[in-house]
């Protein structure tokens, strides 16, 4: 099967979820910027999750550059990571709201690392429906990178109970270690 209607439809409900974070944002009754005080959780938790969000769609941009056909495997891990992602508006939401409680972050935390796996899942599935001298087999190689993603994200969920802002402070430093697209991808189909 050919990927252009996966990747079409993949950043439709990217799209989506991007709109829906920002349209619960409400905007606060006051006309001085003192008023703005109290939804910085609700905007720092949006900013979080847009950072996010950008990330995984475009590592999934990056990614489907070296991907020659899909199947049914490759259709169903992608959309098990499409429904994790849907949920960030939720837990994006709840967290803000809640002004970092410990279980809305740890509920956000979680919802991070079921992308992650997700995401992996979705490489491993790819790259099994792929020969192994392809581009994106040597592209994706051991995906280290994934692997420690998933680590970060377990210590942070774990270190969400001790404090929530230990939590939230893993997911950034993921978020930080995935800022630049991996260019595996790129140099491999520059090659």
């Amino acid at each position: 099967m050919h990927k252009g209607r996966l990747e079409a439809f993949s950043d439709g409900v990217i799209a989506i979820i991007i709109t829906i974070m920002v349209l619960e944002m409400k905007v606060p009754h006051g006309a001085d910027l003192d008023t703005l005080k109290g939804i910085w959780p609700v905007f720092f938790s949006y900013v979080l999750s847009f950072i996010n969000v950008g990330i995984y769609w475009n590592n999934h941009h990056h990614l489907f550059q070296a991907v020659k056909q899909v199947n049914g495997p490759v259709l169903w891990a992608n959309l098990h990571l499409l429904f994790w992602l849907s949920l960030l508006p939720f837990a994006t939401g709840w967290m803000g709201e809640n002004h970092f409680g410990t279980w809305p972050v740890a509920l956000y935390s979680f919802v991070l690392i079921m992308a992650g796996a997700a995401y992996y899942i979705l490489t491993r599935t790819l790259v099994a429906g792929h020969d192994t001298d392809s581009a994106l087999v040597r592209a994706v190689g051991s995906d280290s990178k994934g692997k420690i993603s998933l680590v970060i994200y377990g210590v942070g969920i774990g270190l969400t109970f001790v404090h929530p802002a230990l939590g939230i402070a893993m997911n950034v430093l993921v978020a930080i270690m995935w800022m630049i697209p991996d260019r595996r991808i790129e140099k491999t189909l520059a090659i």
